[in-house]
């Protein structure tokens, strides 16, 4: 996968089969399938969160570090609190979805990041616009069409669907390669099942500078 110059969105959402007010929420990312901005302007991650598990019913799909990625940005903008359905666009809490507004769109160019999954591993290649210093490089395998049937807590007898879930992440220190290029090899074994589409992005100290992503039955080899 590849992306052009052009900035792509990394659009976050953190939620939980144990939050009522998250089915809409996932609902709405999940109909980006049908997006034409989809992987070319937009590359959408639904993290799980675990704080709702002990609510009478735990989430399969969520992990503590998802919820200490929230927690995380969460800290970066001054505030203790975390919520869902939260929201974030490169690095940045958007609450535009609970006004039904618009994504932020950037004009601005990026650089060009390429990724190829081969076996367990994810090899990322990135050429930025400008300067580059202490950059990570992040993957994540994403599972489509998940469902639930949630028998108790918030969402009790409610079959719920799932897009663009995180099953399994990846990360690691980018390192120059020469020619203002940056690379990085993750370890990332790809998930038995539902392993529908892979995300890749750029991090810096400022948040998600680069993101690409597609679909896994379109690239099963990794070529």
């Amino acid at each position: 996968m590849r992306s052009g110059p052009e900035r792509v969105r990394l659009l976050e959402l953190f939620t939980s089969e144990g939050c009522s007010s998250c089915p809409p929420a996932e609902r709405w990312l999940g109909e980006l399938r049908k997006d034409p901005r989809l992987w070319r302007s937009i590359v959408p991650v639904a993290f799980h969160v675990d704080y709702w598990d002990g609510l009478g019913w735990k989430d399969r799909l969520a992990r503590p570090q998802w919820t200490a990625r929230q927690r995380a940005y969460s800290a970066s903008w001054g505030t203790s609190s975390v919520y869902t359905p939260g929201f974030v666009v490169d690095g940045r809490e958007w609450r535009g979805w609970f006004e039904r507004g618009a994504l932020p769109e950037s004009k601005s160019r990026a650089g060009i990041l390429e990724a190829r999954a081969t076996g367990a591993s994810v090899a990322v290649r990135f050429e930025p616009e400008g300067r580059l210093a202490d950059a990570s490089a992040h993957a994540a395998w994403l599972g489509l069409d998940l469902v639930s049937d949630v028998r108790r807590g918030e969402n009790s007898g409610r079959l719920l669907r799932h897009d663009f879930a995180v099953l399994s992440h990846g990360a690691g220190k980018m390192v120059p390669s020469g020619h203002g290029i940056w690379t990085a090899n993750l370890s990332l074994p790809r998930p038995a099942n539902n392993a529908g589409a892979l995300a890749v992005w750029i991090e810096s100290g400022s948040g998600p500078l680069q993101a690409a992503g597609g679909w896994a039955a379109q690239d099963p080899a990794g070529r």
